[in-house]
């Protein structure tokens, strides 16, 4: 395949963090230190980060050109069909990245195994160019979702195979849309008690609707059912299979149910397959629906508004390590 550039992909770390809330290193410090704090931490941390970086940087092809980008910049950032994406980070940053893209060959570093689990950033930095080569030695890879039997899922090829990992959309009624790589969450913004209509259709087109109280909803893909949705299963003790990352299917949660005279329980777990998952809401204000974690990034959801919640065409093509 044809690479014209790679894009290297970070966050800001704890460092910079507290320079950018305190203007200097040395206000940062005396913050710490006036809690009995200190900042050697937070140095060491930034220091292997920035090593791990530096390695990935210097790793890559030296005729290749790459830019580098933060975080913040990606909703104006506009990738191009051909760039490689190399997200350099913890793995949060990975589902960061993923709804910006559109079929682009994504590959994840870990600056600091002592620090980052690298599930989704599972490469060693000095990898960086090995992964670039491979890539670009596929020759039947176009910038579009990958299929599971596609030559490059090969599994194990020089020790690596791409993935089509599967994301999940949110829309409301007017058109507003939100994707995610791990989870869609719907309820109320301070995760009290959401209130809501649910509208589940199963693969016989049977539908369901319930009227429910609960601390929200959760709907998972693949990727997403080692996160926050294993701790639900955990506690729920949910023994049915989870959906592979590449499987098109969804797990659906209701958090803590409550059954009173106006709500029910019923419909309190399921699957998302060819029909999404309908939520009507019925709060007043605070109705909330955002993707992976962060809340700041939502869509509202007051009375009367829906959404519906399925399988999105968009896939991540993410280099992972042969199995």
């Amino acid at each position: 395949m044809m690479i014209s550039r790679v894009v290297a992909i970070t966050r800001a770390t704890p460092l910079e963090l507290l320079i950018q809330r305190f203007g200097t290193f040395g206000q940062a410090k005396f913050h710490l230190q006036s809690r009995g704090e200190s900042i050697e931490w937070y140095e060491s941390l930034h220091a292997r980060l920035e090593a791990g970086l530096k390695t990935a940087l210097s790793h890559l092809p030296p005729k290749l050109p790459y830019t580098r980008l933060s975080r913040e910049h990606l909703d104006r950032f506009l990738f191009a069909p051909d760039d490689a994406v190399m997200v350099v980070g913890q793995d949060g940053l990975m589902a960061n990245v993923a709804k910006y893209l559109q079929g682009q060959i994504a590959f994840g570093v870990n600056p600091d195994v002592s620090q980052y689990e690298g599930v989704l950033c599972p490469h060693a930095p000095d990898q960086s160019g090995h992964i670039l080569q491979w890539c670009a030695n596929l020759t039947q890879f176009s910038a579009v979702p990958l299929s599971r039997d596609s030559p490059a899922n090969a599994a194990g090829i020089d020790g690596l195979k791409i993935e089509a990992r599967v994301l999940a959309y949110a829309q409301r009624e007017d058109g507003q849309r939100l994707l995610a790589l791990n989870e869609v969450f719907v309820g109320h913004r301070s995760h009290q008690s959401a209130r809501y209509r649910l509208h589940v259709t199963d693969d016989k087109r049977h539908a369901q609707d319930e009227r429910q109280s609960s601390s929200g909803l959760i709907v998972a893909t693949g990727t997403g059912s080692t996160g926050w949705a294993k701790s639900i299963t955990t506690q729920r003790g949910i023994t049915e299979s989870m959906p592979d990352p590449e499987e098109q299917r969804l797990a659906w949660f209701v958090r803590e149910p409550w059954e009173s005279v106006a709500s029910n329980t019923q419909l309190n777990f399921g699957w998302v397959k060819t029909t999404p998952l309908g939520v009507i809401s019925e709060m007043g204000e605070g109705g909330v629906v955002f993707a992976d974690g962060i809340e700041g990034d939502f869509i509202e959801f007051a009375s009367g508004q829906s959404v519906e919640i399925g399988v999105a065409e968009q896939r991540l093509n993410l280099v992972v390590r042969g199995r």
